[in-house]
């Protein structure tokens, strides 16, 4: 990854720390790791038949595999939370309705419309990233339920800032899920700060965290999956594939090479399409990062990947993004052109030209 993306860091021999938290997870005792994992689920395991956990579920291959390998090969009795797409797509629809039929109970939320639109477009223009809400949603749902439910364990899927290069703030982040840092490294701030004349306090009820104490009090415990099993999302992929027929699209997504990986939400291809504007990089060069990472690319076919489909422009989606955002094509430019880090851009003629490539 370059050195454009948001709190990665580097070392005296140019090496990110994502990288170098590869080469650390190459000499870990998986098996160690998996007892370790054992003795959380023997803890909390349910003796009378109500939910022991929490899955934060999307329907996507991660949090679909976590769920199925909890339920059948570690018989935990799991709930699987999920906070609705802004723009679902028909795949996704399809791929919860699989698992759902695998023997799953869920909870959806899919908040109210007016609110999560007006707010997309608001953090579109504001941020440039029109999902800054739903990132809160996601991250307060599974903890609003397991205070609702009495719900001790929660697992989530992979710790980004160490998997991905990233600002890890303590020593145990990438095992133990720490408030304190997905407020600071995914939120940015408090939706409290989302109030205005179109944006009351009751409708921020599905964004809103459950007050520290209370999570305290509740003793709820959430742990990252990725701590205890290798991560990798194309066998994540593959795992799901094989025991329920996880459909990926018949094509590749727009911005990169795979038709896999999130493919339930429209506006998800403008969100990285955005990354590219913001940061130099887009969805093709993340997930080749990701495949090489694990031996599933060589650095060649990365390359290739990236200079091919790179901040490619979401043509395909875009009819249903500017309608979601209630936004004309030429405000969409300008707020495009608005985000552009002229660090990384250059105007030739009419014209921009990025100021470094991937090599």
């Amino acid at each position: 990854m370059p050195s454009s993306r948001p709190r990665i860091s580097f070392d005296t021999q140019g090496i990110c720390n994502a990288c170098r938290y590869q080469e650390k997870k190459a000499k870990i005792d998986w098996s160690i790791r998996e007892k370790e994992f054992l003795e959380i689920c023997n803890k909390f395991r349910s003796k009378d038949g109500n939910y022991d956990c929490i899955v934060p579920w999307s329907g996507g291959k991660d949090s679909s595999s976590i769920a199925y390998k909890l339920k059948y090969e570690f018989k935990m009795n799991p709930l699987l939370v999920t906070f609705s797409p802004l723009i679902p797509t028909d795949i996704g629809i399809l791929n919860r309705e699989l698992l759902i039929k695998k023997g799953f109970d869920n909870i959806f939320l899919r908040p109210n419309q007016n609110i999560s639109r007006y707010l997309a477009k608001r953090f579109f223009i504001e941020r440039g990233n029109p999902k800054v809400h739903w990132d809160a949603g996601i991250n307060a749902l599974p903890l609003n339920v397991a205070v609702e439910k009495n719900i001790k364990l929660i697992f989530y899927a992979e710790h980004g800032e160490s998997e991905y290069g990233g600002k890890v703030i303590k020593k145990d982040s990438d095992k133990v899920r720490d408030l304190e840092e997905v407020l600071e490294n995914q939120i940015g701030d408090d939706p409290i700060n989302w109030i205005d004349d179109k944006v009351n306090l009751n409708d921020l009820s599905p964004y809103k965290y459950p007050d520290e104490d209370v999570l305290l009090k509740k003793k709820i415990s959430a742990y990252y999956f990725s701590y205890f099993f290798k991560w990798d999302v194309y066998d994540n992929f593959k795992y799901v594939k094989n025991k329920f027929d996880f459909k990926e699209n018949k094509k590749r997504i727009s911005g990169t090479f795979q038709n896999y990986d999130s493919i339930d939400d429209i506006i998800d291809p403008l969100y990285y399409y955005m990354q590219y504007i913001k940061f130099g990089f887009g969805r093709s060069l993340r997930d080749a990062s990701r495949m090489l990472q694990n031996n599933h690319l060589s650095r060649s076919e990365a390359i290739n990947f990236v200079t091919k489909y790179d901040g490619e422009f979401p043509d395909e989606q875009i009819d249903k993004v500017l309608e979601y955002l209630n936004c004309s094509l030429l405000e969409f430019n300008e707020n495009i052109d608005k985000h552009r880090n002229k660090e990384i851009w250059t105007l030739s003629g009419n014209q921009y030209i990025k100021n470094f490539n991937i090599e």
